[in-house]
């Protein structure tokens, strides 16, 4: 196992040498962690349109009561979803502490940095939001809680997972 510098992840190095988001013997966790978030997720959304409050203010104040390995797991395997979904190295997508990707076809990183042109970085509530279709690319971005920077610094097309 290797850890990727500062985010504190453990992953297995691919076949072509970068670091997946998440161990192929934890798919299955992970599997399951994004439903126990996603679900626990809709239960709180459920509620606040029950009370009539269900608008996006409410919607992007959503964060499950989940343990934390459940959190790390479902952004590790949304993750890695996205990466499926859009395969290259042209920009990076950062979910801090839990796992970063590479996504897209473009430049790829400066060998001297390796860090490609466009990098896109989201607390992990934020980004779980996202790939579950609880909030869009619109709401958070225009809410503040979205950091990006280059050319491609929007990912609504490939969202939700």
């Amino acid at each position: 196992m290797h850890a990727t510098h500062g985010l504190g992840i453990h992953a297995a190095l691919r076949d072509n040498g970068r670091m997946a988001a998440i161990r192929e013997q934890d798919i299955p966790r992970g599997v399951a962690a994004l439903s126990t978030w996603r679900q626990a997720a809709l239960q709180r959304q459920a509620a606040s349109n029950a009370t009539g409050d269900g608008d996006a203010r409410l919607r992007l104040d959503i964060k499950p009561d989940v343990a934390r390995p459940v959190w790390a797991m479902a952004v590790r395997y949304s993750l890695f979803l996205l990466e499926r979904k859009a395969p290259g190295p042209g920009v990076e997508v950062r979910v801090a502490p839990w796992g970063a990707v590479k996504i897209l076809d473009g430049p790829a990183s400066d060998p001297h940095n390796l860090t490609p042109p466009d990098v896109i970085e989201l607390e992990p509530a934020v980004w779980l939001r996202l790939a579950c279709g609880i909030t869009t690319w619109t709401e958070e971005k225009d809410a503040g809680r979205i950091t990006a920077v280059g050319e491609r610094d929007n990912l609504s097309a490939l969202l939700p997972l």
